[in-house]
């Protein structure tokens, strides 16, 4: 489930061509692409499809996740479009109710949803939402995934594996409440807006010394460094210790009987993976905590290509392969 491995997305890329005016193509790793507008200003793409998430905040995520896509970038999203497909049992009101709440997401970013598609199909089993996002930045201010520099500090900002706690609770309040208790399931189901990059990453840009982001959805953590590590031509060590992982997404691992892999592969969106350079710890820890961010300082990106993990004292190999339980967490019986 999710995205296609490595090699099969590199073959489905391999066709498409570059045009003169795109700066960044579809490639391994990004989450947007970028071109080149007449005025000089650089313009940020981003499509994102929403399915299998709460009714109640269907049109919020679908929004944000694209929004957070181009965040990440530095841009701030402007314009998105969105197709609704629905199965031929759908009734109007569903369509209704994402509408509203993706119109209200979209007035609160300050921007407009200029076009769009809906409808309904016999072939179409659950409820499906596509949305692009568009976004001006200059061109000092672009961020990708592979400007991390040698002696960079990794940081992370937003618990490790949260999204995946919140959903479960969501999706299986009864399961959710025997192995977290009913206070805490509660209180997670609260915590949906925490799935949502756009304020941190835009601010990060503003304050400066961050050199590259990127999100920890599906993959978490584990795709996430890979895949800036990859981009970057550099590699990392980070220590286990100093991630912050949520008392929730520990019972589940305990409960599941997960690896440490799948816990740092849980899907994790809204938390950030982000190269700041040194000089920059002490304003960015500053803003962050001020603003009631959670932030974590991982370790560094390094000019040497190999990928570490420090665990219990001890140096290993970063996971290669991310190996995401949200199959097993979500669909088993």
């Amino acid at each position: 489930m999710g995205k296609l491995p490595n090699e099969d997305l590199k073959q489905i890329l391999g066709c498409i061509k570059k045009g003169k005016n795109v700066v960044f193509p579809p490639q391994m790793g990004f989450d947007a692409g970028v071109h080149l507008m007449d005025d000089g200003r650089y313009m940020v793409v981003s499509t994102d499809p929403c399915v299998g998430v709460p009714e109640e905040w269907f049109g919020w995520l679908l929004i944000h996740y694209v929004a957070s896509d181009i965040a990440l970038f530095g841009a701030k999203t402007e314009y998105f479009t969105i197709s609704l497909l629905g199965p031929s049992s759908a009734l109007p009101s569903v369509f209704h109710k994402v509408m509203h709440d993706a119109c209200n997401a979209a007035n609160e970013l300050g921007a407009n949803i200029i076009t769009g598609h809906t409808g309904t199909y016999n072939g179409v089993s659950t409820l499906v939402g596509v949305c692009t996002g568009y976004g001006h930045i200059n061109k000092n201010k672009l961020k990708t995934p592979a400007q991390a520099k040698d002696g960079d500090i990794i940081i992370c900002i937003k618990p490790v594996g949260l999204e995946t706690a919140v959903n479960f609770a969501l999706t299986h309040k009864e399961q959710a409440e025997k192995i977290f208790g009913s206070k805490r399931t509660l209180g997670l189901t609260k915590l949906v807006t925490l799935q949502s990059c756009v304020n941190e990453a835009l601010s990060l840009v503003e304050l400066g010394g961050v050199n590259a982001m990127h999100d920890a959805t599906e993959g978490g953590v584990v795709v996430a460094l890979n895949e800036m590590a990859e981009a970057s031509n550099v590699g990392f060590v980070v220590d286990y210790k100093k991630l912050l992982i949520p008392k929730e997404v520990e019972i589940l691992k305990d409960f599941y009987g997960l690896s440490d892999t799948q816990m740092l592969s849980m899907s994790s969106t809204g938390t950030i993976l982000a190269a700041i350079s040194p000089e920059s710890k002490s304003k960015v820890e500053t803003f962050l905590r001020q603003n009631k961010v959670d932030v974590r300082f991982l370790g560094n990106f390094t000019g040497e290509l190999n990928r570490f993990l420090i665990k219990n004292k001890k140096q290993q190999e970063f996971p290669s392969v991310a190996d995401d339980p949200y199959e097993r967490l979500f669909l088993e019986k």
